[in-house]
C-alpha cells in the first residue's frame, strides 16, 4: 500500500469521537456536500444536513468508548473503517453498544473526509 491506511484510520477515529463527545458542531468540517450519513436507518445527505442531524440528537452528554477499529484500503484510494464500542449517554449507568462504519475519501486538495457514515446501536 502506498499509504498508512491503518494509521490514518486510527487518527481519524480518535479525532472523530473526541470532537463528537466535546462539540458535535465541529464534525461538520469532516463531511462534504456529497457525503451521506445513515443514523439508525435515517439518512442525511450533505455536510449541513449531517451536522444538523448530529447536533440535534436528543442527549446533552455523550462519551464514546471504541473497542475495535478495523480498516481496509478501497480500490479508489479511500479507506473503509468499522468501529465497535460502547456509548454512555447523559451519564447513564447502562452503556449502549454501537457499530459505526466510515468510508473516507480524499478531496482534490488531499484532505480526508467522510463520504459514507453508517451508525447503528446493537440491541441484544
Amino acid at each position: 500500500m502506498a499509504f498508512d491506511f491503518q494509521g490514518i484510520a486510527t487518527q481519524f477515529v480518535t479525532h472523530y469521537y473526541t470532537t463528537f463527545d466535546s462539540d458535535r458542531k465541529g464534525l461538520a468540517g469532516l463531511y462534504r456536500e456529497n457525503s451521506m450519513l445513515t443514523f439508525e436507518s435515517s439518512q442525511s445527505l450533505g455536510a449541513a444536513n449531517i451536522a444538523e442531524k448530529l447536533v440535534g440528537l436528543p442527549f446533552q452528554k455523550v462519551q464514546h468508548q471504541h473497542d475495535t477499529v478495523d480498516a481496509q484500503p478501497t480500490a479508489t484510494g479511500g479507506i473503509v473503517i468499522l468501529v465497535t464500542g460502547k456509548l454512555v449517554v447523559d451519564d447513564s449507568p447502562n452503556p449502549l453498544t454501537f457499530s459505526q462504519a466510515f468510508q473516507l475519501c480524499q478531496d482534490p486538495q488531499g484532505q480526508w473526509f467522510v463520504f459514507n457514515d453508517i451508525f447503528k446501536l446493537i440491541y441484544g
